[in-house]
């Protein structure tokens, strides 16, 4: 666990692992599809979000279903990650 810690212009694994407090500025945050990071009162500026290996792998799932006609199940899931879903 990572405690008040602050990145700054850095690459930072977030898979499986845990901030709490801490600071990223202008950050790389690369998530690879292990388990989910957690982020307890963490602040966020100019970062940059990507995925790699399996999380990547996923979303280029996604972007081919939408391709292929199944933007139906896509926006279900972009619903439910936004919470428009109304659950």
């Amino acid at each position: 666990m990572e405690v008040a810690t602050i990145f700054n212009h850095e690459t930072v694994a977030l898979d499986g692992q845990h901030y709490d407090g801490c600071t990223f500025q202008s950050c790389r945050m690369v998530y690879a599809g292990g388990p989910p990071p957690v982020f307890t009162d963490c602040s966020f500026a100019d970062c940059e979000w990507t995925f790699g290996d399996a999380a990547a792998r996923t979303l280029a799932y996604l972007k081919l279903m939408w391709a292929v006609g199944g933007k139906a199940p896509v926006q279900g899931l972009i619903k439910e990650i936004t919470g428009a879903g109304g659950r």
